[in-house]
């Protein structure tokens, strides 16, 4: 495991200032069924898009606060890492996009009988957001209205 001393000094150092926020109680709901009956979807900061879709910007301040509808039939390999942190490799991400994005694995769990199904449709942010005050007042709760929408019983979360 890595730790901060890999990272330049001009990293380390915006890691050191940055004001990081803490949210407490976390919040969060129990799940109302056994998981082999739940819609399930994901919910990446890789950002990866679609060969259609728009990439990411990472000339915005602060970050893109978007985030891309991914199809839950899309080939997962044709997924297209536009993630803008040289914090970490890209290089397993590109190779394997089911590492930050694991629908096949969803899928399997779907025919393995270990969830019900696979959402319709998944969600794809960028992360590194450094200032998430748009994320937090406009994205997530639009976000959040696509799963509901959609039934969603579980949104498995992948950060990157």
């Amino acid at each position: 495991m890595g730790d901060v001393t890999e990272f330049s000094f001009a990293v380390r150092t915006f890691l050191k200032l940055y004001r990081w926020r803490r949210i407490d109680p976390i919040p969060w709901t129990p799940l109302r069924k056994p998981l082999a009956e739940c819609n399930v979807a994901l919910v990446t900061t890789g950002g990866l898009v679609m060969q259609d879709q728009k990439p990411f910007d990472d000339n915005l301040d602060g970050a893109d606060y978007s985030f891309r509808i991914i199809p839950g039939d899309a080939r997962v390999s044709a997924l297209i890492d536009t993630h803008r942190s040289e914090t970490f490799d890209h290089t397993g991400i590109r190779s394997d996009p089911n590492l930050a994005f694991p629908l096949d694995r969803l899928h399997e769990l779907a025919r393995d009988r270990r969830i019900g199904r696979v959402n319709r449709r998944h969600l794809s942010f960028m992360g590194s957001i450094t200032d998430p005050g748009s994320l937090i007042r406009e994205t997530a709760p639009a976000a959040a209205r696509l799963l509901v929408e959609d039934d969603v019983d579980v949104a498995l979360l992948v950060p990157v």
